[in-house]
């Protein structure tokens, strides 16, 4: 008797929601986080063809502040986040894979599940693959959408691998200069 083979299934854990969405507003120094709350921005710049941020995180736990790259021809947001004293976040970039659309300078994000963490020097790997497969099955995204954030995941994956697992270095060869602030 053959033995069974079957794609594996998503967690069941968690039920699937629909895609957070992001407004980034320059003029007016402002980020809608996914819940609908304003949150005020410290820095908004233009670099390149991407759109830089550096806010507090007020609430948080974990988290103090923290800065992102959105990047529109890549799909992604790139972050440094900034833990509270003592506290290890377990990586030194965030990445979320997102559809990015602007219009007269309101950026926003649709995020497409995956995440990408990263420890300089060291490791690059993907979060979240229960989750897009979850969104595809059940329709609050399309295969499309599914296809679009696996093929982004696994080129930024294999750039920082190429690049000695250091974003900042990848970054440089899509002629980025990396915008953070010294933690």
């Amino acid at each position: 008797m053959a033995a069974e083979t079957s794609i594996p299934t998503a967690r069941r854990d968690h039920a699937t929601h629909p895609p957070k969405v992001e407004v980034f507003d320059p003029a007016a120094r402002t980020n809608i986080d996914p819940k609908g709350f304003v949150r005020l921005v410290d820095e908004y710049r233009h670099v390149g063809s991407g759109l830089y941020m550096a806010r507090p995180v007020d609430g948080h736990r974990r988290i103090a502040y923290f800065e992102s790259l959105l990047l529109p021809e890549m799909g992604l947001r790139v972050s440094r986040w900034r833990g509270r004293p003592g506290v290890d976040l377990g990586h030194d970039h965030y990445i979320d894979v997102v559809d990015i659309s602007v219009h007269d300078d309101i950026w926003q994000t649709v995020d497409l599940y995956l995440d990408i963490l990263v420890r300089t020097g060291r490791s690059a790997w993907v979060e979240d693959n229960d989750e897009l497969l979850a969104a595809v099955r059940a329709g609050v995204i399309d295969l499309g959408a599914g296809e679009r954030a696996l093929t982004r995941a696994q080129r930024a994956v294999a750039g920082i691998a190429h690049a000695g697992y250091d974003v900042d270095a990848w970054l440089a060869t899509h002629g980025i200069v990396a915008p953070w602030h010294a933690l």
